[in-house]
């Protein structure tokens, strides 16, 4: 079985942001990045299935040449390839291009399964992966919390508003990752040092013009001290007040 893994390279949860002098982006300087945590879902998920049914594992990433360092730790925990398609202007993007870019590389690998996370931890659009679905005219299900391979065919189980859905879907697919379907192992010495030899490919991604243009960038205003009303019961009135005529939440 022929199983891709698309990650993205990510801020860290605790990074600080600031905008760029040219205000339409984030400055990067300074920024610890890590892999998304939901790709680290899809990760863990595609060496499970190869572990179980045999085959290849490839992880697949669009961004700059420094996401080396978060391919090499998908190939320590099991991973046996990556591919980055180069683009050191990658978060100017938008979903379509980056889709459009991704997809045009997926064509050449043959993968029986695409796995995606759910969404990126950094721009929250959870469109990207149904995109390629879509351009690639493949079977998609999102948000899977339970997947198995049987006779060439998926099963998969995902949340919904109503509870748990379950899809019936032919090979080639591509299914989103949510929390619970696998949980990420930790890389140990042996797969750290098996990583470094293993192929990593780096081309350049394709050209694809954005849709969508930035054309400001701004911070949310800080919060508001907090203020202390007063204490116990005494204080009920004039909470109901302030969030009734001051946060208007009431």
């Amino acid at each position: 079985m022929k199983l891709v893994a698309l990650v993205k390279r990510v801020p860290t949860t605790d990074a600080v942001a600031r905008v760029s002098a040219d205000g339409k982006s984030l400055d990067a300087s300074g920024l610890q990045f890590m892999l998304s945590f939901y790709d680290e879902i899809a990760v863990e998920q595609a060496v499970l299935l190869k572990e179980k049914h045999g085959g290849e594992v490839t992880v697949l990433s669009l961004g700059p040449s420094d996401v080396q360092k978060e391919l090499r730790e998908c190939l320590a925990k099991g991973a046996d390839s990556a591919v980055i398609l180069k683009d050191e202007t990658w978060s100017s993007r938008d979903a379509r291009s980056t889709a459009k870019a991704i997809a045009a590389k997926l064509r050449g690998l043959g993968a029986d399964l695409i796995l995606a996370g759910r969404v990126a931890t950094d721009r929250d659009n959870a469109s990207v992966g149904p995109m390629i679905a879509a351009e690639l005219g493949i079977a998609c299900v999102t948000d899977v919390v339970e997947l198995s391979i049987e006779a060439g065919q998926g099963i998969a189980k995902r949340e919904s508003e109503a509870g748990l859905e379950t899809y019936r879907f032919p090979l080639p697919a591509l299914i989103t990752c949510q929390k619970g379907l696998a949980e990420p192992r930790l890389s140990n010495l042996k797969g750290i040092m098996a990583a470094k030899k293993k192929p990593l490919e780096e081309v350049p991604a394709e050209a694809v013009a954005s849709q969508a243009q930035v054309l400001k960038l701004e911070l949310p205003p800080p919060r508001p001290a907090g203020r202390i009303l007063g204490e116990g019961a005494a204080a009920v009135p004039a909470l109901i007040d302030a969030l009734a005529n001051q946060s208007k939440v009431l």
